[in-house]
Formats: structure tokens, C-alpha cells, sequence
């Protein structure tokens, strides 16, 4: 398993997010998904992370109440925090995307040209 840098672990929440909202263990399970169990984010990792992107305008936010099927129909549910990206957030996740992108092209740079002819070069 792969640790993620704080930049890293932004642009992989926001990329979840812009595929519409969630919530964070929601969140958690789709970037392991979507890493074939590489990157993983605890709960002691994403939830000060949502509250940051919260904090910054990157992320809004809703409550919904969760009711099993078998609860009493009077009783309160648990309650079930949805993030959703801003117009913000889908700003900040193109400046990564950017970013990273240029930094691969510079790397790209690295990869002797025996090895870029055969087609071997970062993606």
C-alpha cells in the first residue's frame, strides 16, 4: 500500500467528488477502488482532510438521517455527512491535475531514450 502525500490525497477526494457527492467512508472505498487497493485513506487521514476542503470552500456539505429498515419508524436515525465539490473545489482539482501533469512531462524527461523509443514513459 501506497501512502499518500496531502496534495495527492486532495486531488483524489476531489476526484471522487466531481463524479458527484459522497460520503467519507463512501469516499474511502472508491479511491481504494479505484487504486486496486494502493492508496487507502483512514478515517484518522480523511476526515480532518474533508474538514479542511470544508473549511476552504472546496467542499460543501449536507446531513441526511439514516434509519434501518428495522428501527422504529419514530425513532431518530444516525446522521450521514454528504460532500459535494464547489465551483472552487473544481477549480483546485484542475490546478492538480495541471500540476501533476507537468511533473510527469519533466520526469518523461528522465527516462533514458533507449527506453522512451521501445515506449516505455511515465503515463
Amino acid at each position: 500500500m501506497l501512502h499518500l502525500k496531502q496534495d495527492h490525497s486532495e486531488l483524489v477526494v476531489l476526484s471522487v467528488l466531481a463524479e458527484g457527492p459522497s460520503y467519507g467512508y463512501a469516499i474511502s472505498k472508491e479511491i481504494a477502488a479505484r487504486s486496486d487497493g494502493h492508496f487507502k485513506l483512514s478515517p484518522s487521514g480523511m476526515y480532518p482532510l474533508l474538514t479542511k476542503l470544508e473549511k476552504q470552500g472546496l467542499v460543501t456539505t449536507t446531513w441526511e438521517e439514516i434509519k434501518s429498515r428495522s428501527s422504529n419508524p419514530d425513532a431518530s436515525g444516525r446522521k450521514r455527512k454528504w460532500y459535494t465539490m464547489s465551483v472552487k473545489g473544481s477549480k483546485r482539482l484542475t490546478q492538480h491535475i495541471e500540476n501533476q501533469q507537468r511533473v510527469l512531462k519533466i520526469l518523461n524527461g528522465f527516462v533514458p531514450a533507449s527506453l522512451r523509443e521501445s515506449g516505455l514513459e511515465l503515463a
